[in-house]
């Protein structure tokens, strides 16, 4: 009994051997190459696939996804004979299995180099600063030699992208400092285009500033002239439509001085010019009273006959008036003196109310 146990288990080792050779499953976006005896026979699709054991192998397991594929730094040398090492990163995906299998021995080695070979002769068309600046254009020219090139092995690039680009230290120390003072100079035009704008600000705003200062100061004078001249105009219609009497004016005039005095110096005083006139105006409404009662000596064609005794009489009350006759006599001078500056203070205020007529636009006060 166990010398036929022995065979079945072999053949059933066998069996299960032939089937898991027989049997191929592919994942999702992959393909299988099979070859038979050595020849490319087919690409098995995703799923559940049958090969003829011993006759049929699986040639290469590729991957359909798109693939990212970062290049080791190459040194280039640019136009203005710098050497700089660029960095690059491809995309690409592989779209005929078979031809990237049997087009190119190494597909990635392939790109590579080609990489690198079209980078150089784009670079060294460029200066420095035309290839740090130029990466857009870099990009798409090395993308469509790439894909002229890789379409026949079955692969498109999507994408490349420069990753980096590395000059000489002593070119990046010389970028640092050109860099800082382009830096600094837009500082200071910057800094000095604030300082403009500031002055100009500051300027605008006191031209403003004093322009309405003025023209506020216009408004109040051009206002208080007028209420000047309408106070002013008021004042002489009111006095020569009711014919004011000159010696009420004069008394009206002299009843306000006392208010002169209403301060906190009491013992200094302001005496106007027209002190004079009201002063003058006072003297000749008193003075003519006492002429009335008078009689005219000069005109008297009488001879004096006052007797002897009378007449002694009155010298002797002359003599002994002497002094009073005297203060009286200066009380009369001084009184025509003061009546001399009145008028010419009357003189002065006719000239007064005449520039203000003018300043009115020349109508009369009347």
């Amino acid at each position: 009994m166990d010398f036929f146990l022995v065979p079945i288990i072999v053949v059933a080792l066998l069996v299960v051997f032939l089937v898991y050779l027989t049997v191929q499953i592919v994942p999702q976006a992959h393909r299988f190459n099979i070859e038979r005896f050595g020849r490319y026979r087919v690409t098995l699709q995703p799923g559940l696939n049958f090969i003829i054991p011993i006759a049929d192998r699986v040639r290469d397991k590729l991957d359909i996804r798109e693939q990212v594929f970062p290049s080791t730094p190459q040194p280039v040398i640019t136009e203005d004979n710098l050497v700089v090492n660029i960095d690059t990163v491809l995309y690409y995906q592989i779209t005929e299995p078979r031809a990237a299998a049997y087009e190119v021995a190494n597909y990635l080695q392939a790109i590579d180099q080609l990489t690198v070979t079209t980078l150089r002769n784009l670079i060294g068309s460029m200066d420095l600063e035309e290839a740090l600046t130029s990466r857009e254009a870099i990009n798409a020219q090395l993308r469509t030699v790439l894909d002229e090139a890789t379409g026949k092995w079955g692969i498109r690039v999507n994408r490349v992208e420069i990753k980096a680009i590395d000059p000489p230290g002593s070119i990046k120390e010389a970028m640092e400092k050109q860099m800082r003072a382009e830096r600094d100079k837009r500082a200071t035009i910057l800094h000095a285009e604030g300082e403009r704008q500031s002055r100009i600000l500051t300027a605008e705003g006191t031209r403003q500033q004093e322009i309405l200062v003025a023209q506020g100061d216009q408004q109040a004078r051009i206002l208080r002239a007028d209420g000047e001249a309408k106070a002013i105009e008021r004042v002489f219609s009111a006095v020569h439509r009711y014919d004011a009497d000159p010696k009420l004016l004069a008394y009206k005039y002299l009843e306000t001085l006392p208010k002169l005095a209403d301060g906190q110096n009491n013992t200094f005083w302001v005496i106007p010019g027209e002190f004079t006139e009201a002063l003058r105006t006072v003297t000749s409404a008193f003075g003519d009273k006492s002429e009335t009662k008078q009689p005219d000596v000069s005109e008297s064609d009488d001879v004096d006959e006052t007797p002897q005794s009378d007449q002694d009489e009155t010298r002797q009350i002359g003599q002994d008036d002497g002094p009073r006759e005297i203060e009286s006599l200066d009380a009369v001078r001084a009184a025509d003196e003061v009546a001399k500056k009145a008028e010419a203070a009357v003189n002065e205020a006719k000239a007064e109310v005449k520039a203000v007529e003018d300043a009115v636009g020349g109508r009369p006060l009347s």
